[in-house]
Order: structure tokens, then C-alpha cells, then sequence
């Protein structure tokens, strides 16, 4: 892969701060005061274009990162304002303003939902995010020139919010999005337990470990992610940092009730009540590899199967790679969203 020096304007990048107040007080004691990072297309500020609004694009990073991140510097490959202003100067992309929220958390990252033990996520970008965007850039400000896309964890929130909250989205775009909670986390969560048993099956034990190291393993990062959707999807407030496991760590036996807390929040289950929903948007757009290695290509094909046989317009891609470093993927659904949104 060639470095890439762009040889064309760039757009602007604007790093602004946002104090929250449904954020104030949250459970897990997080920051309420918040960065936010917006990207103008070039022609945002060109005179032949003074005075024109443009579509608007949310980006929600997975789990373990924030938006923040997909703007930083990138060796031999692109941040998101770079693809994206390379897109338009190809003329394959029309211009839209990027948002990227900061929304992660002590437990490592969010799902972009409302969560009595992580914080109001939801509200925070619909109530607070979405209305100061409008207010101070020159957004069409409307639905229908709104939409939001992400990745894994992402991915579930593009899709949660398409079901939830599709009077603040036209489009949204499901990258390898956490579904098929059975084969995602099953699996997973029983390799975790060899783990946790190293700490005496005591997840306050192994996180309490983990922070006091200088260095995360892979297989610990795996783990944290997984224990911390407990907190999202089956809370318990007398548990450490509202997290809870939903089986026997002794003897892997999954624990009835608190399973089906967890796949109540699977996006396969909520469509059988939310997916008249999707009904409203303009474009559903969704991808995953092929052998995603945590298996998400098993729950995005069930979802796009239930889309098909409610008669809901979508495209579901599948392609050569797994879950990592397919940021190439936003060459195709960027411009999608953009026309979509125009």
C-alpha cells in the first residue's frame, strides 16, 4: 500500500467540547464533559456553496475505541475526513458533514444504548449530540438528511437505533454488527471462563488485574469486552461495576433467566417487535465478512433473511475478510449514505 499524500483539499476538522447533562451522574462515574469531533467537506467553506446545508453522517465506533479515534493520523491508509474527502474529489461521494461522538466508557466502550448501569447513550446523541450539530453548522436539519453507520459495536448501534429511534434516522449502514448473540457470545464466553477461573471466577478480580498490568493481553481484552456487555444487556447493580455473567463459570451452564435478558437486546430478536420500524428509512445498508472470526456473519445473514421476508428494502454484502482492519469497506457504504441523505 502506497503512503498517501493528498493532493487535494481535505475538508476541516473541528474538535469541539460538550458538557452533558444526561450524562451528568452516570453509574459508572464516566466524564460528562465530552469531545466532539466534527469534519466539514471541502466545499463547506467554498463561496460557490455559501449558504448551502448539507446531509449529516454519524459515526459509531466499536467497542474499545471512540470517534476520536477515526479521526487521528493513520500510517499507509486513510483516516475517515481523508476517505471520505478523497471520495468526493473522485466524484464518487457528495459532500457531508461527519460527526464523531465520544462516547466510550470505564467498561471499554458503549452500544449506543440507554443502560441504568452505563449511562443514557442514546438520549445523549439524539437529545444533545444531534441538536447542538444542528445549531451551530449548516446541517439539513431533519431526518432525512440524517443517518448513522458503524462497525461491531457500532454496528449494533446503527442497528438498535434504526429500530429505536428512526424519527432521528433516514439511513443507517450495519458494518459486522454484534447479532446472533448465540453464536457471537457463547462461544465466547465459555473460552473466557478458563480465563476468569485464573481469578477465582470473580470478574472484579480479573479487571482489577488487568488495569494493574502495563500491558492488556489479547485474550484479556476479549474477555473484558464480552463481561462488560453484561452491563448493557443484563445489569445488576450490586455487582461490580453492574457486571453480571449469564452462566455458571464453574460448569458453563447458561443460566436461563439471565440469557434471555441478554438476547431480548440481540437486533435478530428485537426485530419480531421493532422491525416495522426499519419501514422508515430511506436505506439499510449492511456488510460482514465472510468468516468474521466472532462469527457475526451467522446473525447479519438471519437479519437481512427477516428484512427480506418483511418486504424492507436492503443490501446485504458479504465479502472476503473477517472482522479486522476493513475500513476499506467504507468506499462502498459512504457514498451510499450520502446520496441516500443528499
Amino acid at each position: 500500500m502506497a503512503l498517501k499524500r493528498p493532493a487535494w483539499h481535505e475538508g476541516r476538522t473541528l474538535i469541539l467540547e460538550h458538557t452533558s447533562k444526561i450524562l451528568a451522574d452516570n453509574p459508572l462515574g464516566d466524564p460528562h464533559i465530552r469531545k466532539l469531533a466534527i469534519w466539514l467537506p471541502p466545499q463547506y467553506d467554498q463561496p460557490a456553496y455559501k449558504g448551502k446545508r448539507f446531509p449529516v453522517l454519524f459515526d459509531l465506533v466499536g467497542f474499545m475505541g471512540s470517534g476520536l479515534s477515526h479521526i487521528n493520523w493513520k500510517n499507509f491508509d486513510e483516516n475517515v475526513p481523508e476517505r471520505a474527502a478523497r471520495l468526493i474529489h473522485e466524484g464518487k461521494m457528495g459532500p457531508a458533514i461527519i460527526v464523531f461522538p465520544d462516547c466510550f466508557t470505564a467498561l471499554g466502550g458503549n452500544q449506543y444504548i440507554n443502560s441504568s448501569a452505563i449511562g443514557r447513550y442514546a438520549d445523549y446523541l439524539t437529545r444533545e449530540v444531534v441538536p447542538r450539530v444542528d445549531r451551530e453548522f449548516r446541517t439539513l436539519a431533519s431526518r432525512d438528511h440524517r443517518g448513522c453507520f458503524g462497525k461491531s459495536s457500532g454496528g449494533y448501534g446503527a442497528a438498535w437505533h434504526g429500530m429505536n429511534r428512526a424519527d432521528f434516522w433516514s439511513a443507517i449502514s450495519i458494518n459486522s454488527g454484534d447479532m446472533g448473540f448465540d453464536a457471537l457470545y457463547i462461544p465466547a464466553l465459555l473460552d473466557d471462563m478458563d480465563l476468569l477461573r485464573k481469578h477465582g471466577n470473580s470478574i472484579e478480580r480479573f479487571v482489577r488485574h488487568v488495569e494493574s498490568q502495563p500491558k492488556m493481553k489479547d485474550k484479556e481484552r476479549m474477555a473484558l469486552m464480552d463481561f462488560a456487555q453484561g452491563a448493557f444487556y443484563d445489569p445488576d447493580p450490586t455487582q461490580f461495576r453492574n457486571m453480571r455473567l449469564p452462566l455458571d463459570p464453574h460448569t458453563g451452564e447458561f443460566i436461563a433467566e439471565r440469557w434471555n435478558n441478554w438476547m431480548k437486546h440481540d437486533p435478530v430478536v428485537m426485530f419480531d417487535t421493532l422491525g416495522d420500524e426499519l419501514k422508515k428509512l430511506k436505506l439499510i445498508y449492511m456488510d460482514c465478512g465472510d468468516h468474521d472470526q466472532f462469527r457475526i456473519h451467522f446473525g447479519m445473514r438471519r437479519f437481512s433473511a427477516k428484512l427480506k421476508a418483511a418486504g424492507i428494502a436492503h443490501t446485504y454484502e458479504e465479502f472476503d475478510d473477517d472482522h479486522s482492519d476493513v475500513d476499506y469497506r467504507m468506499d462502498i457504504f459512504l457514498p451510499l449514505l450520502a446520496k441516500a441523505l443528499a
